[in-house]
């Protein structure tokens, strides 16, 4: 986790540094941030960042900003909605940043070893998250399923995949659009912690849900509302 901040903070320090020194950083908030972030190119700078970092949850946060005030006011909104799922969903850990959410679950919350099949608590955990995002339609969610390096990559990948779809299918299932999701597999290729050790293993097996502003949620703020 410690390589995976520093490799994020060294890029976007890179490309945003004569934006934030524009602003006053001390004083920043994170949504802030994320407007400082969004008006010097969110979407290079996401695909950069996300790309250095190897991990796609960064990336897909960063890159979807839109900066400016109109970021500003998507990141108030996310703020709530944050707050929302931190108070109803256990289990997850929620974290904001800039324009976005990232919800987090490490997979022997979800699942059992090398199983696909969510658990029966987590099941209710997931529909908990579930009216969150029926609570807040505008927005785009993307499911990333991640394992660590125990056995083969194409069954790490494939479990992956699985996995993330698994938890789409239990989200859509509470009447959350099948069109705002996205679902992706990484495998082991995303790791934020060291393989070699257990608590690393089980750190690296998790499934990221990214939770960011639609077209119509951009489209809102950047006229003030």
């Amino acid at each position: 986790m410690r390589t995976l901040k520093i490799r994020i903070a060294t890029i976007g320090i890179a490309l945003s540094t004569i934006i934030i020194l524009g602003t006053g950083c001390d004083s920043l908030t994170k949504t802030q941030k994320g407007a400082a972030i969004g008006a010097g190119g969110g979407g290079l700078l996401g695909a950069l960042i996300g790309k250095a970092a190897g991990n796609t949850a960064v990336g897909a946060l960063i890159g979807g900003a839109v900066g400016g005030t109109a970021g500003a006011l998507i990141g108030h909104k996310m703020d709530k909605q944050a707050a929302e799922i931190k108070q109803t969903v256990p289990g997850a850990t929620v974290t904001r940043e800039g324009e976005g959410i990232l919800v987090k679950f490490d997979s022997g919350i979800l699942f059992d070893t090398n199983m696909a099949n969510v658990k029966p608590d987590a099941q209710t955990n997931l529909q908990k998250l579930a009216v969150s995002l029926q609570n807040n339609p505008q927005t785009n969610i993307l499911i990333v399923g991640h394992t660590d390096n125990t056995g083969t990559a194409a069954h790490n990948m494939d479990l992956s995949i699985r996995r993330a779809q698994a938890v789409k299918s239990i989200i859509t299932a509470d009447n959350v659009s099948d069109a705002r999701l996205t679902v992706q597999g990484k495998g082991e290729t995303e790791p934020i912690a060291d393989n070699t050790t257990v608590d690393g293993r089980s750190q690296n097996r998790r499934v990221e849900i990214v939770i960011v502003a639609n077209d119509q949620m951009k489209a809102q703020a950047q006229n003030g509302q």
